[in-house]
């Protein structure tokens, strides 16, 4: 019985220490997108399966009788992938989904859709923000001669994408103070956030609250019909009901 654990989350990464420390044989799937990923405590390989055909393949070839996807809330591709390749080959398959941010009364959030939206509701001039990630730099194009900065963990191999932008380097976690110095040193008028949800990436939400920045949230792509679960102790219940 070996457990296919889809990771890259702050939750995967807790799912594989419970799951080594119940002695539960699985084997742990990263994309690939962070250089050089700390390690996890279980056999862990990295790279794509190359399409949903690789995907089926490496399944079978590796023996895999349960799947555990614990990837970023908003990687629905992977998830919708997963599940159906799951579903197919009759495996059993759930989600760790963490709970989505809510605002408080004195956070400015308005909801948008998708990326390409941020700049109907950005003043011309402004200087945001993007804690999107930057896979997701193309869709900001229409943001004209708005200055931008995104984060990212790596040095970056290339130029930044966008006119007026430069990337913003580190590593996770971030304190509420160290975003709040950030957002003041760069002169931040807004912030573009994805609803990613979970405390340890809230701090920049906590700056912006206390700065009194606008925050733009995109809402989470809807997941399909599958177990979700919220939790690390509910996630790892379940592995060991499938495969202790």
């Amino acid at each position: 019985m070996t457990l296919l654990l889809l990771a890259g989350t702050g939750e995967a990464r807790e799912v594989a220490a419970g799951l080594a420390e119940a002695g539960i044989d699985a084997v742990a799937s990263l994309a690939g997108a962070t250089r050089a990923p700390a390690a996890l405590p279980i056999s862990t390989r990295i790279g794509g399966f190359g399409g949903e055909d690789g995907f089926r393949a490496y399944l079978e070839d590796a023996g895999i009788t349960a799947i555990l996807d614990a990837t970023h809330p908003f990687a629905a591709r992977i998830t919708a992938r997963s599940a159906r390749v799951a579903a197919e080959l009759g495996l059993p398959f759930l989600c760790l989904a963490r709970p989505e941010w809510r605002p408080g009364p004195e956070d400015r959030w308005t909801v948008i859709g998708s990326e390409a939206e941020a700049a109907g509701y950005l003043p011309p001039r402004a200087t945001v923000f993007l804690a999107t990630g930057r896979q997701t730099l193309e869709r900001f194009a229409n943001l004209g001669d708005r200055r931008v900065y995104c984060r990212q963990i790596d040095p970056p191999e290339g130029d930044f994408p966008l006119k007026n932008g430069r990337y913003v380097i580190g590593r996770p976690p971030f304190s509420k103070e160290a975003e709040v110095a950030l957002f003041r040193e760069l002169k931040i008028d807004a912030l573009v956030v994805k609803n990613a949800g979970g405390a340890q990436s809230r701090s920049k939400l906590d700056a912006a609250r206390e700065l009194g920045l606008p925050v733009l949230m995109i809402a989470r792509p809807v997941l399909p019909d599958v177990p979700i679960v919220q939790d690390v102790a509910s996630a790892l219940d379940w592995a060991q009901a499938r495969c202790g």
